[in-house]
């Protein structure tokens, strides 16, 4: 009250009435700013469906399983690589791009420049985990990198080989505006489906 006293004879020589209005809005602003508390952090709520898969089996050098609530579609943004497709989340807004390739002497190649994509996403990753694959039945082997970071384009990549005749990469990337910290439980739900991919997944014979 005192202080609102002070500021009526403070602005004494104004007209009256531009006078009040000044104090009236000091003073509502003195008082609201005791009780203002800034409003939490909040991030989008996302139902997660049930886990299901299937088989995608075709004329492809390989075959996995995959969930019931994706789509495979061909890339065709790329020209002379008809194994290569994109594994679409439309509840999520979401892609895993694969990648297909023919070892002929150059697996060296391939695993070097997998390795030089995931190193583009060092500026803005806080870490990068890497787990190996090692799928001796299967003859699976590769490296998946698990990027840490909230602004980083993609946050989950691999790649897996037979070191003979197969080598395939997989991105994981999002399409949406929220940071990576607001689709943590996504982010969770699809590393498990790649997971159950990976340990799924099988070479055909060449022919």
């Amino acid at each position: 009250m005192e202080l609102v006293l002070n500021l009526m004879r403070q602005f004494s020589s104004f007209p009256r009435i531009l006078s009040l209005l000044i104090v009236a809005s000091m003073a509502t602003l003195i008082g609201c700013g005791d009780t203002y508390m800034p409003k939490p952090r909040g991030y989008f709520r996302i139902d997660l469906p049930e886990k299901e898969y299937q088989v995608f089996d075709t004329t492809y050098p390989y075959t996995f399983e995959y969930p019931v609530y994706a789509i495979i579609s061909p890339d065709n943004n790329v020209a002379n690589e008809p194994y290569w497709i994109n594994i679409d989340y439309p509840l999520f807004k979401g892609r895993i791009h694969i990648s297909y390739k023919a070892v002929n002497n150059n697996l060296s190649k391939y695993t070097e420049d997998a390795h030089a994509l995931v190193m583009k996403h060092i500026p803005k990753a806080s870490a990068i985990e890497e787990i190996r694959i090692d799928n001796e039945k299967a003859d699976v082997h590769g490296l998946i990198y698990d990027i840490k970071g909230s602004g980083t384009a993609s946050v989950y990549q691999f790649f897996i080989t037979d070191s003979t005749h197969h080598f395939v990469r997989g991105a994981l990337y999002f399409h949406v505006l929220p940071n990576n910290d607001s689709l943590a439980p996504v982010i969770d739900f699809v590393k498990g489906d790649i997971q159950h991919m990976l340990e799924s997944f099988r070479w055909k014979k060449q022919p």
